[in-house]
């Protein structure tokens, strides 16, 4: 990415997580965190990346509320920003925390494997 974009990428992660803390108000919307930004070249598209805590039932529940918000959270970062274009939002669920935890997990249990063999 270039410097525009990363900085773009980078305002938009911080605005709206502040935007779903303090401005969208949906009793449906559990624990979520905004994570990352990726904005495209032309500044026109963004993904935003979310970790939500819960099951999958509970991370899939709170995408869809997140999804419907999109057009809100679009209109609330252009009204905090100033930008000729308001990139489009696309919320995406980030799952590097579960890909970390699948690993230590299987690292934990090569290690007791290894120590079994040992013995």
């Amino acid at each position: 990415m270039t410097t525009r974009q990363d900085r773009v990428a980078e305002l938009l992660k911080e605005e709206v997580s502040i935007i779903l803390q303090r401005e969208f108000k949906d009793p449906r919307l559990g624990f979520v965190t905004v994570t990352d930004a990726e904005v495209t070249a032309d500044l026109r598209h963004a993904k935003v990346f979310v970790s939500i805590m819960g099951d999958d039932e509970v991370r899939r529940k709170n995408l869809a509320v997140l999804k419907h918000a999109e057009a809100f959270v679009r209109q609330a970062f252009g009204k905090r920003v100033s930008m000729k274009t308001v990139p489009q939002i696309s919320f995406r669920l980030d799952e590097s925390a579960d890909q970390g935890l699948r690993i230590m997990e299987l690292l934990e249990h090569i290690k007791t494997d290894e120590k079994q063999t040992d013995s």
